[in-house]
């Protein structure tokens, strides 16, 4: 495939790969547990909906989440799953006409959830010019992720997701280290970190290695995360007011979400500033 091509069937595979609430049968809303905590007001059992969710499959609190203590929510991300798994795992059905479907949707639902998860990190690695090399790898193993996402629901609830991601994983370590020896300096290696409140403020870490970083109420005002890989990084809280992050491995909506920021905070085309970020900043004014 010419390079242009290449790019432009990648950049319509992300975008497939972003949340479409309104051909989702609330999914996460009805799939997935949550208990009382910071980021959840009550507790909630798998299968059951939540006590917010509208019979139009809507959520009844979304303009103030926040506010009512559902903040877990704001963060979540299915990476388009829901509306995979509701227009073409089951072809339209909803489990509310059609209850029968309802065990096996719920349950399909979170395979599809790290498939897309997976399918999002390959396709960006692939819109990396430095990862050339591997090019040919990485849309084998997309396509083939791909296939899996488009079997039937037993044979998603059947599939060892682990081994999948084991595969993959390997695969985009080698990506992410193409990405980050470009980078001039020596590149910090902190691959699963304990950096919970971490002082990082205006610290250079391009090409940094921060895989499954710790991250959570750490301080990175002012930061330099340029080509940095984020893979399962932990921003819960953490600060990114006026950090940079264009061009950061693996970045999802998710960490953004969880994360605080301001207008200063340098992302990306294709992603979100999120909501709170700007309430955030009108309330220190």
């Amino acid at each position: 495939m010419p390079r242009e091509r290449e790019a432009s069937a990648v950049g319509t595979e992300r975008s497939e790969l972003r949340a479409d609430c309104g051909n989702c049968f609330a999914l996460c809303c009805v799939a997935l547990p949550f208990s009382a905590s910071a980021d959840f007001a009550v507790d909630k059992d798998a299968g059951r909906p939540c006590a917010n969710l509208r019979e139009d499959f809507r959520c009844g609190i979304h303009a103030r989440l926040r506010r009512e203590g559902f903040s877990g929510c704001t963060v979540f991300d299915c990476f388009g799953a829901g509306q995979k798994v509701s227009r073409v795992t089951f072809g339209g059905r909803d489990w509310r006409r059609d209850p029968r479907t309802a065990r096996r949707m719920f349950a399909a639902f979170p395979v599809m959830r790290q498939l897309h998860e997976l399918m999002w990190y390959l396709a960006d690695a692939l819109g990396r010019p430095r990862t050339r090399p591997l090019h040919r790898d990485l849309r084998r193993a997309l396509d083939d992720v791909e296939r899996l996402s488009l079997g039937s629901a037993e044979e998603l609830v059947a599939l060892d997701v682990a081994e999948v991601r084991r595969g993959v994983d390997e695969l985009l370590s080698r990506a992410g280290e193409l990405v980050r020896a470009a980078v001039p300096g020596p590149g910090r290696n902190h691959r699963r970190a304990d950096l919970v409140g971490a002082r990082l403020r205006g610290a250079d870490l391009r090409g940094a290695n921060l895989r499954g970083a710790c991250l959570i109420a750490a301080d990175l005002r002012g930061a330099d995360l340029r080509n940095a890989d984020l893979i399962g990084a932990d921003f819960r809280d953490t600060d990114l007011r006026g950090a940079d992050l264009t061009g950061s491995l693996f970045l999802t909506q998710a960490q953004l979400n969880a994360a605080r920021g301001d207008e200063a905070t340098r992302l990306s085309a294709g992603f979100t500033r999120p909501a709170h970020w700007r309430s955030a900043a009108r309330g220190r004014g």
